[in-house]
């Protein structure tokens, strides 16, 4: 059977990781690796300057599950490195409380579990169900996490992409089907509110507005509003290649302007040192 790693940013108590993990159970061997309290849009972070402790918990179905007070790139880490006696064939991170689109990706502990995953080589998932609702209903997310894992042989990911899913928040009987999107242009529109505590001392509380910046079809924001499950590959090469190929005319040439300096101390400088920048 496949052997699935589940772990989200909303915590172990997350009612949409209990529902993924509910319906993974049914298809492959489990194991939960999660943060042991929220961590909503913490991105990528990783805990460099503390110790991290897992904690093992009982959960049905599952071959062990662990509590970790870290991040989610965290959990992915150490379940890999440490906690699990398996690798596994996949990751699935979710099912997240609200979207993942847009500017969201590079925010989102849920898809930075998953580009963990993908940079250790490992398949991954990113899944999401749009509303913060708390009596959401996750098993149409659930559902379509089951058929990806099903499908995963055919689909064939490259090395480090990884697939961001996003469910409409509508009954299974009204998604209008599944779209392969790109990451939008969508963006917050966001402040700070100035606000006193019960003591009088000043906080700022993050405020904003989600704004719709895109009316390409395609774009994933926009198939989710119109019904669909949206399904991005994401690969994390961020470099923007046509710029570089513009940018080598106009900025390689500086190296000619730069002085070369001698390295001062006991040696000597190379004979041929060149310059950097």
């Amino acid at each position: 059977m496949t052997r699935i790693l589940v772990t989200n940013d909303d915590g172990i108590g997350a009612p949409g990781l209990a529902a993924l993990v509910e319906a993974l159970t049914r298809v492959g061997r489990v194991a939960v690796v999660a943060p042991d309290r929220q961590q909503s849009a913490v991105g990528h972070a990783l805990t460099v300057s503390e110790p991290l402790r897992a904690f093992a918990m009982p959960w049905e179905g599952t071959e062990l599950c662990y509590a970790v007070n870290g991040t989610p790139a965290d959990c992915v880490k150490l379940a890999v490195s440490v906690l699990l006696p398996w690798r596994p064939d996949v990751v699935l991170s979710g099912i997240n409380h609200g979207r993942n689109t847009a500017v969201n990706i590079l925010y989102s502990g849920t898809v930075s579990a998953a580009t963990e995953a993908a940079l250790l080589g490992i398949p991954a998932i990113a899944i999401s169900l749009d509303t913060y609702a708390m009596e959401a209903d996750f098993r149409a997310a659930a559902a379509i996490a089951v058929r990806l894992v099903e499908l995963l042989p055919q689909l064939q990911l490259p090395e480090r992409t990884l697939l961001n899913v996003n469910v409409p928040a509508i009954p299974a009987e009204h998604i209008r089907g599944v779209r392969v999107t790109h990451q939008g242009r969508s963006l917050w529109r966001d402040w700070y509110e100035r606000r006193q505590d019960p003591w009088g001392r000043e906080y700022f509380w993050l405020a904003g507005e989600y704004e719709l910046c895109d009316s390409d079809p395609d774009a994933d924001d926009v198939a989710l509003v119109q019904g669909y499950i949206s399904i991005t590959p994401i690969r994390f090469e961020l470099t923007d290649t046509a710029t570089a190929q513009r940018l080598k005319g106009i900025l390689e040439p500086m190296q000619r302007d730069v002085p070369a300096t001698s390295v001062e101390g006991d040696g000597a400088a190379p004979e041929h040192q060149s310059a950097r920048l």
